[in-house]
């Protein structure tokens, strides 16, 4: 494959939607490049105050879902018994497939980011991260406040959690940063505003 024939393949990414918005009926659900955008924006935005580098931080979020151009976006649930895929195993695809794009694009470069943000053992790393689960949850508070879902509707993917409380109850315990947890806090205390604002 040549680094044209490997680009137009990552390209998918503007058109393949991110399945947690799917599977809860979010009408005209985001894409996964439209979530690597928003990542790369809190990335930039807030990295002076993790006390990071902003022009490390952009990159590697840039390439944090690169794989699911091949894989598909497979959902992180809060309940580990209705997970698609073991982890493990997702994360091993997942990595098959950067050795293959990356070799495509000639650039170990993206190899070596999308390595450290999955070992999550730097401070980098770990911003990232933070920053990935604030975006979903920054979009979970855009759709509520939107109303871009029928809360009425049975829905057999979303059993254990009303609304959108399941975004959160699957970020909450993977964030570890000071900077995610205040950002979190106030995301999610907004979110909880609006729905009270709804209900009453």
């Amino acid at each position: 494959m040549t680094r044209i024939d490997t680009l137009l393949e990552a390209y998918e990414l503007k058109d393949e939607l991110r399945s947690g918005w799917v599977l809860r009926g979010i009408e005209e659900p985001e894409s996964v490049a439209a979530h690597t955008w928003g990542t790369a924006t809190l990335c930039l935005l807030f990295a002076d105050d993790a006390g990071v580098n902003a022009n490390e931080a952009v990159p590697m979020a840039l390439v944090h879902d690169f794989a699911e151009a091949r894989t598909g976006d497979i959902p992180t649930r809060a309940a580990e018994g209705v997970q698609e895929i073991h982890p493990d195993t997702k994360e091993q695809q997942e990595r098959e497939v950067m050795q293959e794009l990356a070799n495509g694009l000639e650039s170990q470069l993206f190899q070596d980011l999308w390595e450290e943000y999955e070992a999550r053992e730097t401070p980098l790393s770990q911003f990232v991260k933070d920053m990935d689960l604030i975006d979903n949850c920054l979009q979970a508070l855009k759709y509520e406040r939107q109303g871009r879902y029928d809360e009425t509707e049975d829905n057999e993917n979303f059993i254990e959690y009303d609304n959108l409380d399941e975004f959160f109850a699957t970020a909450a315990p993977r964030i570890r940063t000071d900077v995610g947890e205040e950002l979190f806090t106030t995301i999610k205390e907004r979110y909880e505003k609006q729905r009270n604002t709804e209900v009453n």
